[in-house]
């Protein structure tokens, strides 16, 4: 495992962060225990999580982050792992009602430290924006969760560009802690966001990817792996693709991305997943792709990838000069 220290900050995280979504709901607890132990095992130390994963399942509210803090009680593991979580996400039924004041931030950070079981979280992210919302107001309340012990560093997810330039201009001119790392939808295949089904998830473009380029500004991308998309064509199962992934990844471009991917590992024999999780583990600016898996044959072979690197002729190959800025075509 190779490690990374997340500019700005003193967090020296594994190359590779082991997403959480499903832990104690569609991954039963005692996988979940076993998937938490061997990422562990295996060199990693950098593990995500969310106050509201698997809300939208029946059962019990923020699944996830209360089986980690039960694996984290039980296996005295904590000082192991950076950890990360994210709040302010809208309520499921009402997505275009923003929860960024004062009072909701700290609410969902106070309810993620009893969940956690911990008394600081290493990284917190905002998981949602609300444009109408000064940068400023928002930075002050992460700032006050800093001073107080609540929080080590703080990040934005699905935030567009133009906010992530206001809120750092901001932090520079106030003299407050700036985000230090942004989580979007990223992986190998382009997507046009008007297929994802959800308005408020924002994905890298190149207005986004150029900004991370100018400032190092850390990337911590989710959907890393396209959702199975890459392994499933590889292994001649594009009829496993679900509707939404179908519709969001089954056309041309990726279609040909998949072409000179599978070229690539027959050139080099790196699998299809070192290939996928390499084009973001090579990236200029640090990079730390969110795997997702959800067996520990997935993992493994997820973590097969966490030392590859490819070389910057094969990303402009595996690219092949596309414009990340897609007509719809579905």
């Amino acid at each position: 495992m190779l490690y990374t220290t997340l500019p700005g900050t003193d967090l020296h995280v594994s190359s590779l962060c082991l997403g959480t979504a499903d832990f104690g709901s569609t991954i039963d607890e005692s996988t979940a225990f076993r998937m938490l132990d061997s990422f562990l095992d295996s060199g990693g130390n950098f593990i995500d999580t969310a106050k509201i994963y698997a809300d939208w399942l029946p059962g019990e509210r923020s699944i996830s982050e209360k089986t980690i803090g039960r694996w984290l009680r039980q296996s005295s593991k904590r000082h192991r792992i950076i950890l990360a979580t994210k709040g302010a996400h809208p309520h499921l039924e009402t997505m275009l009602t923003p929860r960024l004041s004062r009072a909701e931030i700290l609410s969902d950070l106070d309810a993620s430290l009893r969940h956690l079981g911990v008394e600081v979280i290493d990284l917190y992210w905002l998981h949602r924006d609300d444009p109408n919302r000064p940068v400023a107001e928002i930075l002050e309340t992460l700032n006050e969760a800093v001073r107080q012990g609540k929080i080590r560093a703080f990040g934005c997810s699905n935030w567009r560009v133009e906010r992530i330039r206001a809120a750092l201009e901001t932090a520079l001119a106030h003299r407050l802690v700036p985000f230090i790392a942004d989580q979007m939808f990223w992986n190998l295949a382009l997507v046009d966001p008007r297929t994802m089904g959800d308005s408020t998830l924002v994905a890298m473009d190149e207005p986004l990817r150029r900004y991370h380029n100018e400032t190092g500004l850390a990337a911590i991308p989710y959907s890393s792996q396209a959702n199975g998309f890459f392994n499933k064509m590889a292994r001649g199962q594009v009829d496993a693709l679900n509707p939404l992934h179908r519709q969001m990844y089954l056309h041309a471009e990726n279609l040909a991305r998949f072409q000179r991917a599978d070229q690539l590992c027959r050139e080099t024999g790196l699998s299809i997943t070192q290939v996928v999780l390499g084009y973001l583990l090579s990236q200029p600016f640090p990079t730390v792709p969110i795997i997702g898996p959800r067996t520990l044959e997935q993992l493994a072979d997820s973590l097969s990838a966490a030392e590859i690197r490819l070389t910057p002729e094969q990303i402009r190959t595996l690219e092949q000069g596309a414009s990340r800025e897609l007509p719809l075509e579905l």
